[in-house]
């Protein structure tokens, strides 16, 4: 018996096809026995639950069988090098944040990939980081120019936690320290979650981390976000100003991406953008995400490519302002 969200994901499963160029019959012809998901990090982490909500929706109709195979280490490095001898037919896909692919090789002297070993197929989600301060920080601190009068004031417990050395929080931070003058010291973590617990017990005084990880402590008021990242306000935090709109010019998102094999043919890069469209739009999916401050769309290989050159080319010129180098 056909459900009628089953119907519903057969249809724009077939429209999206149709817009690619892709003939209808390609949904059963072309279907895959056995397709995976190449992650670079642990179970249980944000890129891990996007992957395999993904998955889900992927099985039965992209292939036959989707799986998520995760392969952590080095900074995710492991699971982008395993993408360059996958096989070209579209049964391997990578899910990655933008970082490794934008950043990493200005911070990196060498890496075991290059852009050219990877063929962009869709974005899967934009989402802004926030600068937060925790009870080591008073009450009277309500906007970021108010912590920079009172970093430059506390100079001996003016710092900022992110949740890695060269992560993209660590050099927006690194960069509004620059731009501010306001002489913090960063305390680098190994991942998000620490670094939250140590603002909420006041062990540090500010952090940089995505807007989700902020959510779930803003409501208690132990947390206060001072500014997001992004060129715009983030929808989830409306009342948060951007560092922009408080007179510092820093405008960034990240993104997490879908990237086949370099090698890849265009039928197949466009066969897999098709099938992640209609996933990708799932109401379900949008509102999970939406719980950790994903924003979550996708695009065309070309939108996405744009994108990541975009990105290239702003944090070319961010990591040289800034002088950071992760192998130094």
């Amino acid at each position: 018996m056909t459900t009628r969200r089953a119907f519903t994901q057969s249809l724009l499963g077939s429209a999206a096809l149709s817009a690619f160029g892709l003939p209808l019959a390609a949904q059963a012809q072309g279907s895959l026995d056995m397709a995976r998901i190449l992650v670079g990090f642990p179970p249980g982490g944000t890129t891990d639950a996007l992957s395999r909500r993904v998955a889900d929706k992927l099985r039965g109709s992209y292939a036959n069988n989707v799986m998520v195979e995760n392969k952590p280490g080095a900074g995710a490095q492991i699971a982008i090098s395993a993408l360059k001898t996958a096989p070209a037919d579209g049964s391997t896909l990578l899910l990655t944040p933008s970082s490794m692919l934008s950043v990493y090789p200005f911070t990196y002297a060498k890496l075991p990939y290059t852009l050219d070993d990877l063929a962009p197929v869709s974005v899967a989600c934009f989402f802004s980081h926030g600068f937060g301060v925790g009870p080591a920080v008073p009450a009277s601190v309500k906007t970021i120019k108010d912590f920079v009068t009172w970093a430059k004031a506390n100079p001996d417990r003016a710092n900022f936690a992110s949740p890695a050395a060269g992560s993209i929080p660590h050099l927006t931070a690194a960069l509004f320290n620059k731009l501010s003058k306001a002489d913090l010291q960063h305390v680098p973590y190994k991942g998000s979650a620490p670094g939250i617990q140590d603002l909420l017990g006041g062990q540090v005084s500010s952090m940089c981390s995505p807007v989700g990880d902020y959510l779930p402590h803003l409501k208690s008021g132990r947390l206060r976000l001072l500014a997001t990242s992004g060129p715009q306000r983030s929808p989830f935090t409306p009342e948060v100003p951007t560092f922009k709109e408080q007179g510092f010019d820093i405008a960034v998102r990240e993104w997490y991406g879908f990237f086949l094999p370099a090698k890849a043919t265009p039928e197949a890069r466009r066969r897999a953008a098709a099938y992640l469209q209609p996933a990708l739009a799932s109401k379900d999916l949008i509102d999970s995400m939406a719980q950790v401050g994903m924003e979550v769309q996708s695009s065309t290989p070309d939108q996405l490519a744009a994108w990541l050159k975009a990105d290239a080319d702003q944090w070319r010129g961010i990591v040289k302002e800034i002088g950071f180098r992760a192998d130094s």
